[in-house]
């Protein structure tokens, strides 16, 4: 029989309330691999209700000794590393070198939280005013919840909640209810390590469950990645209810190259740009722009590196693009595609040729000169689906950029470094890449976009250290007759 997987609520698993179920299948054999509970209410009320009761003692905890489970995690996880990959390609499709960077990220979240210690620490200032002195301490908040997304199994809930934890704050992810395996692997890792109970939980469920933790009185903030118009249901929602909310949206990102870049290495990094996780990654590249006389040449590099890539089951070494996650995801990209076509967009290399493969695959698909308001130029895709465009000159690319709703990340290719400095300073999208096509910041930096790719005030990894805790202020002030003599019995005794 295929399994239904379990909620994981104080430290045990434990089956959903719910009887309805969306199943899970591999996206490139079909296999159904198990089913998701849709979610029920007593599911996520139980959960808070044991992070709740364990808040307190792990807020009390020193942070010395709740990171040791951190370190005892990294451990297991390491072990388990190839596992995990594996499991990224049966749920997700993605190819199993992509995988191993999926986990590998997860992994590099917890190695940061590791030292959290040293970054919680507080501030202090003596006699602010006369005889008075001041500190703030860092406090943890209570109970937080991350509604993850399907393109990352592995590390997107990891952005937010070793983060969380080792702050001292108590934890629920509800992983996307498409992908679930990875995250159930994990708590069993998680189990393993050792964290007391209630600490982190698991509750499996789809947009019901999501919605719920919006409103749940329980829950002090949430984090959420996915596509632009949830992001912004979930960011009005949320902090309508009272809790601090970060989410990531979606995004339309533009990578940019001038006559004087690395040609051939430049195209091919934009290509693996747009076609890495079939398309289906916030910074993944979607519109090629040439400025002046690269245009021609990215052109027909572009069409050859794409034309040369293999598509096919995420396991077999020889594929290096995927599947994309749903049949509903293949169907909705051919949409786009066949609008764009009705629209006019000049198809240079069709996919579309490749849907009659079993599994959810399309192939890669590239629009030659397309135009700044068609679907190509202004729709997140989010399939493997490249835009050509060609501008006169870098000022117009930055324009054409900044004139997007989506600010999540742009990129330059070029070997001049005052085109470099007068790109950075100019375009909105706050996370740039150069010479790079999928910029993404490590660890130690924040992750988060800008205008419609992203809704809140403090971004994800390590930035979210001020999304977890709060500044608490004391001052302090002791009157100066009240000092005893030292030398008094009162200080003996």
């Amino acid at each position: 029989m295929v399994e239904t997987v379990k909620n994981y609520i104080n430290g045990q698993f434990v089956p959903s309330k719910s009887s309805q179920k969306t199943d899970v299948f591999n996206p490139a054999t079909l296999e159904l691999l198990c089913h998701t509970p849709t979610g029920h209410e007593d599911d996520l009320n139980a959960a808070v209700e044991a992070a709740a009761a364990a808040f307190p003692a792990w807020r009390d905890t020193p942070a010395v000794d709740r990171v040791q489970y951190f370190f005892n995690f990294k451990t297991i996880l390491e072990k388990h590393y190839e596992e995990l990959a594996t499991l990224v390609v049966k749920e997700h499709g993605k190819t199993y070198k992509e995988a191993l960077g999926d986990v590998r990220r997860a992994i590099q979240m917890v190695e940061t939280a590791i030292g959290l210690p040293a970054l919680l620490r507080g501030e202090y200032k003596d006699n602010v005013a006369r005889n008075i002195d001041s500190m703030a301490q860092r406090r943890p908040l209570g109970v937080f919840a991350c509604i993850a997304p399907f393109n990352f199994p592995a590390m997107v809930p990891y952005w937010f909640f070793p983060f969380a934890v080792a702050a001292g704050n108590t934890y629920i992810i509800k992983p996307s209810e498409l992908v679930p395996l990875t995250q159930v692997r994990m708590f069993e890792l998680l189990h393993e390590a050792g964290f007391p109970k209630g600490v982190i939980n698991m509750v499996h469920g789809g947009k019901d469950t999501g919605n719920q933790i919006l409103t749940h009185p329980g829950i002090k903030g949430i984090s959420f990645v996915g596509s632009t118009p949830v992001a912004k249901h979930i960011y009005s929602t949320g902090t309508a209810h009272g809790k601090r909310v970060q989410a990531l949206g979606g995004a339309k990102n533009c990578l940019v190259i001038l006559p004087d870049a690395s040609m051939e290495k430049s195209v091919q990094a934009m290509v693996e740009s747009c076609y890495g996780c079939a398309g289906e990654r916030c910074l993944a590249g979607s519109v090629l722009v040439g400025v002046g006389p690269a245009y021609n040449k990215m052109k027909e590099l572009a069409v050859k590196y794409a034309s040369e890539i293999v598509v096919g089951d995420g396991m077999d070494p020889k594929t290096t693009m995927g599947p994309v996650v749903t049949a509903a995801a293949k169907q909705r990209i051919l949409d786009d595609i066949n609008a764009a076509v009705e629209e006019g967009s000049e198809l240079i290399l069709d996919g579309r040729a490749l849907a009659s493969m079993k599994g959810n695959f399309i192939g890669p698909t590239i629009f030659d000169h397309v135009k700044p308001d068609s679907i190509i130029a202004t729709k997140e895709i989010f399939g493997p689906v490249i835009g050509l465009m060609q501008v006169k000159d870098l000022d117009e690319a930055i324009a054409m950029i900044n004139a997007s709703n989506y600010g999540n990340t742009a990129s330059l290719f070029t070997s001049n470094g005052a085109a470099v400095r007068h790109f950075i300073q100019n375009v909105h999208p706050s996370m740039v890449g150069i010479n790079l096509g999928v910029p993404a910041p490590m660890s130690i930096f924040g992750f988060g976009g800008s205008k419609d790719s992203f809704f809140g005030d403090i971004k994800g990894q390590i930035e979210s250290i001020d999304f977890f805790t709060e500044k608490h202020i004391s001052m302090i002030r002791w009157f100066s007759e009240d000092l005893t003599d030292v030398s008094s019995p009162h200080w003996s005794t």
